[in-house]
């Protein structure tokens, strides 16, 4: 069973994700963010489309230039959206072939932060969303990236609201409180786990 695991930037995905697999060691767990980001310093593919639209800045050292390719997409969608185009494609099919390595029965837990934006819960059974109220979600990644307001902010405009990816998602956590997280997580898992075995 695959579980789609999503959430607006901020809003405690890591948090569910740490928590499950430590309820349930046997869980596969696969990170988007951190593949892509694997996938766009080793994909020679991947390389040359992102230097063909973006130019010979986006790499030094033939590491991606992070900060110069962050500047241009967050003020632009279009470019954003261009970036995705590159590389989810390929991620999708890389996730695919991790399934595939993964026993029979096995929970499979999909972190994507735009799961919903990439289509790639067209491969999930099951998709969970994290909530969390704006003002705490930026408070939280100022802290953890060392980064600025404004910056977050453009980050969270190129996601989907809550509202629209509640309406799709299979179950929903509001992550305010970390006990009465903790109290969902498990609840939830509880629940998956014995869907499993009833397979």
């Amino acid at each position: 069973m695959v579980i789609g695991l999503t959430g607006g930037i901020g809003s405690g995905k890591s948090l569910v994700a740490k928590t499950m697999c430590t309820l349930d060691s046997t869980i596969a767990y696969y990170h988007a963010d951190e593949q892509a980001k694997i996938l766009m310093n080793t994909s020679s593919v991947v390389k040359s489309k992102i230097i063909s639209i973006f130019g010979e800045d986006s790499y030094r050292d033939s590491k991606l230039n992070r900060k110069y390719i962050s500047s241009l997409v967050f003020n632009r969608p279009d470019l954003l959206h261009r970036l995705h185009a590159i590389v989810h494609p390929i991620l999708k099919n890389h996730f695919i072939q991790f399934i595939k390595c993964q026993k029979k029965h096995t929970l499979i837990l999909f972190e994507n932060a735009i799961l919903f934006e990439t289509g790639s819960d067209s491969i999930c059974d099951i998709v969970i969303s994290l909530n969390a109220p704006l003002n705490l979600r930026i408070n939280r990644v100022i802290k953890r990236d060392n980064t600025s307001e404004q910056d977050v902010k453009n980050r969270i405009k190129n996601q989907w609201p809550d509202i629209k990816r509640n309406l799709l998602s299979n179950y929903i956590i509001n992550n305010i409180e970390k006990s009465e997280t903790l109290l969902k997580i498990k609840k939830i898992h509880n629940i998956l786990t014995l869907n499993t075995r009833n397979i």
